[in-house]
């Protein structure tokens, strides 16, 4: 096939180059009907269960769902360390706090509502594709490749998965540990109404439903934050700032009817829940809301998202 002169070159064969070449040429990868070549399935790539796997495996997310697991743990001890009445009927919820199983999840939900859950949203929603960005991956998830739409949905998907997983999380341990310390008594409310412990049930799942449901506008910004910066602190830094900002400016009594726009304005509808006669209309509008903001903000990431110069 080949032969060497005196100068040390090398001189390949031409009949061999020229059958090589035939055969590349012969050569024909089929095309489906999409364009795509034939065997490609964009659905094979980045399934959700790799995907959940992967997230699962990260340090952050033990961190959390950990820190999540023993919260109602350091509350107890901080109740056994100082005083407080487990016969109490009335109060704050921090004082009906020991009355019974249900009030120490109201409790427990009611004093992570403000910062901790939401920091959790936006933790898992503004790390998403942010963190693939940062570590110069992204460019080679869309070259195996992943469609763009496909990648971020399943990542949208699996961060809110992770994210239903703490929420829920919290007030499962929380009414397991208030069960054994506490016991299963009736729901006690601040304005004295007795919920019976089945009722009261009842009224956390809804309660929990209703608070993942409220926090999805926390995952839509995060998310289009994530898709605009490299930054992963940047992206779930500035989702929690715009969070703590709602919440500065829903005390300002001067704004009065302009407050009811605000996202964070209805994030502790729920307590209606722990009454006798539960008042549903602001839940209703909380939905409402959270719904709104959540579409406005995924519509923006996902546009800014396909028009997007990825180059890390």
């Amino acid at each position: 096939m080949s032969d060497t002169n005196g100068s040390g070159g090398v001189h390949t064969d031409p009949a061999a180059l020229r059958e090589l070449s035939e055969l590349a040429t012969a050569e024909q990868a089929e095309v489906g009907p999409d364009g795509a070549v034939a065997g490609y399935r964009a659905e094979r790539t980045l399934r959700l269960g790799v995907e959940l796997k992967r997230q699962f495996r990260r340090r952050r997310t033990q961190l959390v769902l950990g820190f999540v697991a023993i919260l109602p743990f350091i509350l107890v001890i901080a109740f056994e360390v100082g005083q407080s009445n487990p016969n109490r009927r009335s109060g704050g919820f921090v004082d009906l706090a020991t009355a019974s199983a249900p009030n120490f999840v109201v409790l427990a939900l009611f004093v992570s509502g403000t910062f901790l859950l939401p920091m959790i949203v936006a933790l898992f929603f503004g790390d998403t594709i942010a963190s693939e960005s940062s570590w110069s991956s992204l460019k080679y998830l869309l070259a195996i490749p992943v469609p763009r739409h496909r990648l971020l949905r399943q990542k949208a998907i699996v961060s809110g998965l992770l994210s239903a997983a703490a929420l829920v999380l919290l007030p499962l341990v929380s009414l397991l540990v208030g069960v054994i310390w506490y016991g299963a008594g009736d729901a006690i409310s601040p304005t004295g109404d007795a919920v019976t412990f089945g009722d009261s049930m009842i009224a956390l799942l809804l309660s929990t439903v209703y608070i993942v449901v409220q926090l999805a506008w926390v995952a839509g910004l995060a998310l289009l934050l994530s898709v605009s910066t490299e930054a992963p602190l940047g992206a779930v830094g500035g989702t929690v700032l715009v969070a703590i900002l709602s919440q500065i400016l829903d005390q300002i009594t001067a704004l009065e009817g302009l407050r009811n726009y605000l996202p964070t304005h209805y994030s502790f509808a729920w307590i209606d829940l722990i009454s006798t006669d539960i008042d549903w209309s602001n839940m209703a509008s909380g939905v409402l809301s959270s719904l709104i903001y959540t579409t406005v903000f995924l519509l923006l990431a996902g546009r800014r998202f396909a028009t997007k110069d990825v180059t890390s």
